[in-house]
C-alpha cells in the first residue's frame, strides 16, 4: 500500500530482505488516495479520504465517466509511487480485492502491461476446494458469487499476456485462517499455482484493531510459522514461488 502510511518502513524492511516477493496492492477504497484530493474529488470526500462503501464504490466507477478517468491516474501513480522504491514489482492486486470490478480489472490489467507488471493476483477461490477443507456453506456461496468476476479478471489477464495464479486459498477464512484450517486447505489443495491469503501479524496496535476489529492476526501469523504446516508442505512437495517464477 504505496500511500499507506507505514509504507516507508515497510519499504525500508522489503530492502532488507531481498529474497521477499514483494507485489503493489492498489488502494482505491478504504484509504486515501496518493494523489492530492484535489486532483481526484469524484474519489474522495471531504476529509480527502476515499469515499466509504464498496458497493457506491463500484457504481461509481462503472458509471461516471469522470470518475473513471481520476480512477486510472490513481491507479498510474501508485504504480509510479511503487517504481519510485526501486523494488523488484512480483505482482499487483487491489485492496478489498477492487480489481475483480469489471472497470478496475480492466484498468490495471492495461497499466501493468504498460508498466511491465507480468503477474495478477486473481482472487478466485474454488467451491469445491472450499468443501473438501469444510468451510461452511456461507463461504461456498461467498466464493461462488464471486467466481464470474473472476473469470472476467483472468480473461483479460490472459489476452494481454501476463500471468496469474491458479486460485487465491483462504479468503474463506479471512482473519481467521488458523493452522487447523490451513492444514486442511493444503489437504485439499489441487495441482497447478495456489496463493495462500492471509493477514498475520504478532501483535494488534490500535490503528489494526479499528481497521480490522475481528481478525485474529497472531493465530494466523502461528498458521504460518507452525511446524505442522511446513511438514505438511514438504510431504506434499509443495514448492514455495513468488509470481515472478510464473513469468
Amino acid at each position: 500500500m504505496v500511500g499507506a502510511p507505514a509504507a516507508a518502513d515497510a519499504v525500508a524492511r522489503a530492502r532488507r530482505l531481498p529474497g521477499l516477493h514483494v507485489g503493489l496492492h492498489l488502494v482505491l477504497v478504504a484509504g486515501r488516495p496518493v494523489l492530492p484530493a484535489q486532483q481526484v474529488p469524484a474519489l474522495v470526500g471531504s476529509d480527502g479520504a476515499f469515499r466509504a462503501g464498496l458497493v457506491r464504490a463500484g457504481f461509481r466507477f462503472f458509471f461516471r465517466r469522470r470518475a473513471r478517468q481520476q480512477l486510472a491516474r490513481e491507479i498510474a501513480a501508485q504504480f509510479d509511487a511503487y517504481r519510485a522504491t526501486g523494488l523488484a514489482l512480483d505482482h499487483v492486486n487491489a485492496h478489498c480485492h477492487m480489481h475483480l470490478h469489471p472497470t478496475v480489472g480492466r484498468l490495471v490489467v492495461a497499466l501493468a502491461r504498460d508498466y511491465g507488471v507480468r503477474a495478477v493476483r486473481i482472487p478466485a477461490e474454488p467451491v469445491a476446494v472450499l468443501r473438501r477443507a469444510g468451510a461452511d456453506p456461507a463461504a461456498c456461496a461467498t466464493a461462488a458469487f464471486h467466481a464470474p468476476f473472476a473469470a472476467l479478471l483472468r480473461r483479460r489477464v490472459r489476452r494481454a499476456g501476463l500471468v496469474a495464479n491458479d486460485r487465491l486459498l483462504g479468503l474463506a477464512w479471512s482473519g481467521g485462517l488458523t493452522e487447523s484450517r490451513l492444514l486442511r486447505l493444503l489437504d485439499a489443495l489441487p495441482p497447478g499455482v495456489s496463493e495462500v491469503y492471509c493477514h498475520p501479524a504478532m501483535s494488534r496496535p490500535a490503528p489494526l484493531v479499528r481497521a480490522m476489529p475481528y481478525y485474529r492476526h497472531r493465530d494466523e501469523f502461528d498458521a504460518l510459522v507452525s511446524p505442522a504446516v511446513r511438514q505438511r508442505v514438504a510431504a506434499g512437495a509443495i514448492a514455495l514461488i513468488g509470481y515472478r517464477a510464473l513469468g
